[in-house]
């Protein structure tokens, strides 16, 4: 159902039997599979208990997050490096693939509500310790006005769009002016300095401008040339915003450990705790390659078979023996699903092979 339905990256999640917990990223349908080692991880409910003012999920995840990366290639690496440079080019684009492009000139700012931190732990030079490490952090991107006083920006309902009206609009029944909500001694004053972030998270955001959308009639008088289109001569205004995240979870630390072929199977690529030699790598290409060929006769003897059946139902059914020629088609077929599951269990045989020689690497 990944196909009917568009999904393009599989993320797996298990546990091994020495206790390790293992992520899988796959890409539908033909891959590669990275997999990582999941070192260490916080989930969504860990982060929210730490945080002061957790900050719920609501319509954030409707939109894709901003995704930032960071030391994703190292500036010495090349193909005879412990990672490879090829092996840093797969890793980005398989994780640049995971949300959609963003454009500037046609994303509205408003729909980019999260962000997604993925960074690289470089080693240092000379440690001896070429292990890909990733941090995973995932934000939820907040922004307010700046150079206002908390106590006008309680009265703005743009403020209040997503917040409880209830608790958050002030009570001014028994004041006689709104200065006096604003200018109370006994409530204090706050300042721009008192209520805002520092400037460093400070941005400039034009603001939104509604459009005149004209009817039929004017627009056909704008056709004929008896109204002319009206210019804007204001420039729009700009307002400065200040930017915080808030984190939302999970944080994993992750390290690559293998890279599959195929999707979930498939020739090894690259391993971080075996190496093989050039000759030990061509029998293993010779090998997957005669598996592949052994795959495609298999396929097309079972297309040969399955074409040959139905002609036979056919000659049958015109005959008045629909019944045994029907049998002998689920003959047939099960014979072509016989031959599959040979394939599939020397495809099962040489993955536990693999399993087996990671949980020994681990241990």
């Amino acid at each position: 159902m990944a196909g009917p339905l568009g999904v393009t990256h599989l993320i797996l999640f298990s546990k091994s039997k020495t206790g390790n917990t293992n992520m899988r990223i796959a890409l539908h349908p033909r891959g590669p599979t990275l997999h990582f080692r999941v070192e260490s991880y916080s989930l969504c409910k860990d982060v929210e208990k730490a945080l002061r003012h957790p900050r719920g999920g609501g319509q954030d995840h409707r939109t894709p997050p901003l995704l930032v990366m960071n030391n994703f290639n190292s500036p010495n690496a090349d193909e005879n490096s412990k990672v490879p440079k090829r092996l840093e080019s797969l890793t980005t684009t398989v994780f640049q693939s995971l949300f959609p492009p963003i454009s500037p000139q046609t994303t509205p700012l408003s729909s980019i509500r999260r962000v997604m931190l993925v960074n690289r732990e470089l080693p240092p030079d000379g440690s001896g310790n070429d292990s890909y490490i990733l941090n995973l952090r995932h934000y939820a991107i907040t922004t307010r006005k700046t150079g206002i006083p908390k106590r006008i920006r309680r009265l703005d309902a743009a403020e209040l769009r997503h917040k409880d009206k209830k608790k958050h609009i002030p009570n001014l029944g028994k004041l006689e002016d709104v200065a006096d909500y604003l200018l109370d001694p006994s409530a204090g004053y706050f300042s721009a300095s008192e209520t805002e972030l520092d400037t460093d998270a400070e941005v400039e955001v034009a603001e939104s401008t509604t459009k005149k959308v004209l009817n039929r009639r004017e627009l056909q008088r704008l056709k004929a040339g008896e109204k002319k289109p009206e210019k804007l001569t204001e420039k729009p205004n700009v307002e400065k915003r200040a930017v915080k995240l808030v984190e939302l979870g999970p944080r994993m630390k992750l390290k690559l450990i293998k890279v599959e072929e195929g999707l979930c199977g498939g020739r090894v690529m690259w391993h971080d705790f075996v190496s093989k030699t050039e000759k030990e790598v061509k029998e293993l290409d010779e090998t997957w390659e005669r598996r592949r060929k052994e795959k495609e006769e298999r396929k097309k003897r079972q297309k040969e078979n399955i074409e040959r059946k139905k002609q036979e139902k056919a000659k049958a059914k015109a005959s008045g023996q629909g019944a045994e020629g029907s049998e002998d088609e689920d003959e047939s077929m099960d014979d072509a699903w016989e031959d599959s599951d040979e394939f599939d269990e020397e495809a099962d045989v040489e993955q536990e092979m693999d399993d087996d020689n990671d949980e020994s690497m681990e241990e």
